[in-house]
Parts: structure tokens; sequence; C-alpha cells
């Protein structure tokens, strides 16, 4: 679970419409290179890495040196554990009404099938 000084920092990272494109960008095409995704944006490289700093601060971008090269990948982690902070309650509760409605509807099925029957 993310404390809140990490949820901070995830959403601090998502509050920029360039870092939310980074990271469409690196959700899309994972193992893009710094200087590939640098030249997706009209703003220099040096902008660019400090955008890729708060998003690696947020741990939202894994990187990885290969050789000369940062690839960079997409971790979705912190984003499903926010998620999960706010859904969880909510979707244990709705996966029994989806339940209870399935049952609800084949019963109903079966009153109707043996109804049909029974006129035949």
């Amino acid at each position: 679970m993310l404390n809140d000084k990490d949820m901070d920092a995830v959403f601090q990272a998502l509050a920029h419409e360039s870092r939310r494109r980074m990271l469409d960008i690196v959700k899309e095409e994972p193992g893009i290179g710094v200087g590939a995704l640098a030249g997706e944006f009209d703003v220099s490289r040096i902008a660019v890495m400090k955008h890729l700093a708060v998003l690696e601060e947020a741990n939202l971008i894994i990187s990885e040196k290969d050789g000369r090269t940062r690839k960079l990948y997409f971790n979705a982690a912190p984003i499903q554990m926010i998620h999960e902070r706010w859904t969880t309650e909510y979707s244990a509760y709705w996966a029994g009404q989806m339940t209870r409605l399935k049952y609800l509807a084949e019963a109903r099925h079966e009153d109707e099938t043996k109804h049909k029957k029974g006129k035949s």
C-alpha cells in the first residue's frame, strides 16, 4: 500500500499534461529510449529529463541502463494501488449484486421454462 507521501508524488506527477503524455508514450512503446521520447516533445531534452525525474520519483517510470542508453518502462502499480484504495469495498459489493442478479435471472428463466412446458 502507498503511504501518503508516495501517493502525493503520484498525483503530483500525473498533474502535468506533458508527464501524462510521456506515460502514454512509454506505455505504448516499452523500452523507448530517453532520446526518442524527448523527440516527441517541443521542449528541451533537459525539460524532458526533469519531467522523467518526477515520474521516476513517483515510481511511475522505471528506467534501465543499456550501454549509453536509458530504456524506459511504465509501472502501473502505484496507479493500481490508488485505484484499489477507493474501489475495493465497492468491487465486493457490486460483485455480490451481480451474482444475486444472475441467480434471479436464472431462477426466472427456469420458472418460465417450466410454465411453458406445463401449457404444452
